[in-house]
């Protein structure tokens, strides 16, 4: 079975002897957290440092996922890898995958994911926690960041599936925020315009409470690329108030 290595990382994986399948599955490292066993078997997420970057390697055992592309099961990270894979070719801002393969050993499905960290960029959730204290300017440009992404992402039809505050990364960058995406396990095409339009961004602002109306708008108007006191603006602003009223009564 053949395993994806990235070129640009190929020759510190050789390096440290870790460019292969068998050699990450039994690395010895401690879990980031506890494991997730919710599938019937499980999943862990652990920290890697080689020669000063940052890693996240990813194992798991018999965590299947029934998708069109296997609809028996695969493991969930051959979906999330095929993903990063779909978000570089689409140009969309996202993790980077660096190694991923999987196994069949005597019954039990194996899969290693391994992706490079984000050091030096913060999730939204932490930024969110320390919104008061931010420059108006700073909240703006985040603001911006945020809506240009969302509208990135929609623009070649792809809807992420867990827009939410924690998979959302910026960085700053002179006066202005990038940003990216991570989690991409269910993400998949837009097929219902509009309505997966809004499907997708509401959750984002329905964990982000401490936005102001205001401050809503200016992320619907880099959303839309409209003026923030555009009907268009408005009528987002109402649409995407009626689900958050409806999610939030049920």
């Amino acid at each position: 079975m053949t395993d994806f290595v990235a070129d640009a990382d190929r020759t510190l994986l050789e390096r440290n002897g870790l460019a292969d399948f068998e050699a990450l599955w039994h690395l010895q490292l401690d879990a980031v957290d506890e494991p997730n066993t919710s599938r019937g078997g499980w999943s862990s997420v652990f920290r890697l440092d080689l020669d000063g970057q940052g890693f996240y390697l990813k194992r798991q055992s018999n965590y299947l996922t029934r998708t069109l592309h296997s609809p028996l099961g695969e493991p969930s990270f051959a979906r999330e890898f095929r993903n990063i894979q779909r978000y570089q070719a689409l140009g969309i801002p996202a993790l980077e995958a660096v190694f991923f393969g999987e196994r069949k050993v005597q019954g039990e499905r194996r899969a290693v994911l391994m992706t490079r960290a984000l050091d030096g960029w913060n999730d939204l959730d932490s930024l969110l926690e320390q919104w008061p204290q931010l420059t108006a300017q700073q909240q703006q440009a985040i603001l911006r960041a945020c809506g240009q992404l969302a509208r990135r992402l929609h623009a070649v039809r792809q809807v992420h599936g867990c827009f939410y505050p924690k998979h959302i990364f910026l960085q700053a960058d002179g006066e202005a925020y990038r940003a990216q995406l991570i989690d991409l396990e269910k993400t998949r095409p837009l097929l219902l315009g509009q309505r997966d339009r809004v499907k997708d961004i509401e959750p984002l602002l329905r964990r982000a409470q401490v936005w102001t109306e205001t401050e809503v708008r200016a992320l619907l108007a880099a959303y839309l690329d409209q003026p923030a006191d555009s009907g268009l603006v408005q009528a987002w602003y109402q649409r995407l108030n009626v689900r958050r009223s409806q999610k939030e009564t049920r």
